[in-house]
């Protein structure tokens, strides 16, 4: 009785063609299990020879033959030169088969049974929603309850003196503004010194900071400028960027006028 062999996968090499065939490599694991006492089997490697009328008729390409699923279906042969079978073992083969992938084989399922499960997973979905709706509401406390809660509530706040309750000052936040920031002000409240006009800051660390800016949408450091003058006393590198980029306000912290 001749031997059989069937192997299932992709091409592990290259197309080779010659006057008749094709050839191509194929490889396949044992079970993940040997039987106790015995020693676990290995990868195997083939090589398929193929009639090329065989190997036309199912379309597959050079390309395509390492990414297609196959089946092969042929016998075992020794008598292969071991410059065309570098393969551990060689298979003649008889019949090959291009195997659909999953999604084939769902683009190919009829109609009705597309339907029937789409019905399916409608009806689940249908069932779930109906056992959420069916679920009891959480009990609420009795009405009376909650009357006599307002209730004490009201009398509470009426005892309470007006002259004990102590409002504190909101402090003002300011958010998203780099350390030491006071307030925020207008930028065209800020007077500029005659002297700091005359100067021209660094173009390269004013770079910086416009970088920064457009980065985090914030200047690095608040100016500093007098309080109540509003007269620029440090920081003009960064005025100049906050009027390149066009800031509506910018953060400052202030310097008190000496006495």
């Amino acid at each position: 009785m001749p031997h059989k062999i069937t192997l299932t996968g992709s091409a592990t090499g290259p197309l080779r063609e010659y006057d008749r065939y094709v050839a191509f490599d194929m490889r396949e694991k044992g079970s993940p299990s040997a039987p106790k006492g015995l020693k676990k089997s290995t990868f195997i490697s083939y090589t398929v020879f193929v009639a090329k009328k065989a190997f036309n008729k199912t379309g597959l390409t050079k390309k395509s033959i390492m990414h297609e699923k196959i089946l092969i279906q042929g016998e075992p042969t020794l008598d292969i030169p071991i410059d065309e079978c570098p393969g551990e073992v060689g298979v003649i083969c008889f019949q090959i088969t291009v195997l659909p992938n999953k999604k084939d084989k769902e683009d190919n399922e009829p109609n009705d049974k597309k339907e029937a499960k789409q019905e399916a997973s409608a009806a689940q979905q249908e069932v779930a929603a109906t056992k959420q709706e069916e679920k009891p509401a959480p009990t609420s406390q009795p009405a009376v309850n909650e009357e006599k809660k307002a209730e004490k509530v009201q009398t509470e706040v009426k005892e309470t003196p007006v002259q004990d309750k102590k409002v504190e000052p909101q402090k003002k936040q300011i958010t998203n503004q780099p350390k030491g920031t006071q307030d925020l002000l207008s930028f065209d409240e800020i007077i500029v010194p005659e002297e700091f006009l005359k100067t021209r800051p660094n173009p390269q660390k004013t770079q910086k900071v416009i970088d920064f800016v457009k980065r985090t949408g914030r200047l690095d450091e608040p100016l500093t400028i007098e309080k109540g003058s509003n007269i620029l006393k440090d920081g003009y590198r960064r005025y100049i960027v906050a009027k390149t980029v066009k800031m509506d306000k910018v953060p400052v912290m202030y310097e008190y006028q000496k006495s």
